[in-house]
């Protein structure tokens, strides 16, 4: 079985982020970057799929400028085969890299496609169910527990009411939750590894695909500062405020 895995180049989850003055986006310079912790755990469970003997190659790919065959050597040193980057230096949108996934999905055959959940930058939570639909196949989200059993995959899911369990029959798209995994640390030896393991490099015009943006960004803004809270002496003056400063009820 062969698992196709997308990770994304995102700003480090613990950066600071700073919004640019004239509120066009988010700051990018002179900013550490790093893998979508969402995405670090779908590469994980990839890795362990393949050391349990169930896959037999792990695919990493990756959407963005030039900077993300970084990111891809991390996929790789934490135990990846071999890694795809999509150059692309323009603003993505899951749309278009789900039809960059399905693509490539295609082209290698893949069995299962593993996603993050969620990028830490846009909060999106769509590239996953645009892939799975794009292809015709069946998907699971938010998986907090996931096995493999000849050509059915069973996922437990993280629903508001507690847990759910499908079962999906190859091959299938999937996307990742915190609670499935903790991602292993890349020792030496295997980043120095990395640096030898091929890693192809495409444009999106080579796979026939248009990834301009379909959205604008009017406006990007900071959320206002947390106002200081205030000391009630009763839950009488507590509900007062609550129903006559704060209106919420």
């Amino acid at each position: 079985m062969k698992i196709l895995v997308a990770v994304k180049r995102v700003v480090d989850a613990n950066f600071r982020i700073r919004v640019k003055r004239d509120g066009s986006g988010v700051e990018l310079d002179n900013v550490k970057m790093a893998m979508n912790p969402f995405d670090e755990i779908a590469v994980e469970q990839a890795v362990r799929f393949k050391e349990a003997g169930v896959a037999s190659e792990v695919v990493a790919v990756s959407v963005g400028p030039a900077k993300a065959e970084d990111t891809l050597r991390q996929a790789l040193a934490l135990g990846v085969d071999r890694a795809i980057l999509v150059q692309h230096e323009g603003r993505t949108e899951p749309l278009g890299v789900a039809k960059v996934l399905r693509a490539l999905a295609e082209r290698e055959a893949a069995d299962l496609v593993l996603l993050g959940k969620q990028a830490i930058d846009d909060d999106a939570n769509q590239t996953g169910q645009m892939l799975a639909a794009l292809m015709g196949r069946g998907q699971a989200t938010f998986a907090s527990g996931i096995e493999i059993a000849g050509e059915t995959v069973r996922v437990t899911r993280e629903v508001d009411g507690g847990l759910r369990v499908v079962d999906l029959t190859l091959p299938a798209v999937v996307t990742v939750d915190l609670r499935l995994n903790t991602p292993r640390f890349a020792a030496l030896p295997a980043i120095m590894k990395a640096r030898s393991k091929p890693l192809a490099k495409l444009t999106a015009a080579e796979l026939g695909l248009d990834l301009s943006p379909r959205l604008t960004v009017l406006r990007t803004e900071e959320p206002p500062q947390r106002q200081a809270g205030v000391m009630v002496a009763t839950v009488t003056e507590l509900v007062d405020k609550l129903r006559h400063e704060a209106k919420v009820i």
